[in-house]
């Protein structure tokens, strides 16, 4: 297992992945998955379509955000440990979010498709070796590994239950 000092320092994602203090990119995954299935669980029916502010995305377009967040990941993630060196882009999380018509998708399909996504991604990390995950690339115009990605996953999800938390419930 890569110790945590292969983490590829990364400005942009650094307050995600200072959300887990898991070492072990394996434990960090399958934890963040147990505490953010709970945590789907004990949200009110009355709040998922809540927001906290005009403008704001609601608790259901919050994980469908998180979905769509972590197929770019898990892709970015793939890519790297093949080897892959073709510079990937990033994406407009409003444009994606306006045009994901989470609105008209039922909450139990959303969190169903969130926990087969995970699972697939934790197997996925489960595939990759030490020297696959610290394959270098570049998304988004900045450097990454495999391994930070995983980091950059889990505190992805952790940042947003912060957030429901703090401002929707």
């Amino acid at each position: 297992m890569l110790p945590r000092s292969e983490i590829i320092p990364a400005e942009f994602y650094q307050p995600y992945i200072d959300l887990i203090k898991e070492d072990d990119i394996h434990k960090a995954l399958e934890k963040n998955t147990r505490q953010f299935r709970k945590f789907l669980k004990r949200i009110p029916r009355k709040k998922i379509d809540y927001a906290y502010a005009e403008g704001k995305w609601t608790i259901r377009e919050v994980l469908q955000h998180i979905i769509d967040a972590e197929r770019v990941f898990s892709y970015r993630a793939t890519a790297f440990s093949r080897l892959d060196t073709t510079p990937l882009p990033g994406f407009d999380e409003n444009t994606w979010a306006a045009n994901a018509g989470a609105t008209e998708r039922s909450w139990m399909e959303l969190q169903e498709e969130w926990r087969l996504l995970r699972k697939s991604n934790i197997l996925l990390f489960e595939s990759f070796s030490d020297h696959q995950l610290g394959f270098h690339g570049q998304a988004n115009g900045r450097p990454l590994n495999a391994f930070t990605i995983g980091f950059i996953m889990s505190g992805h999800v952790a940042h947003h239950m912060r957030i429901i938390k703090e401002r929707y419930l």
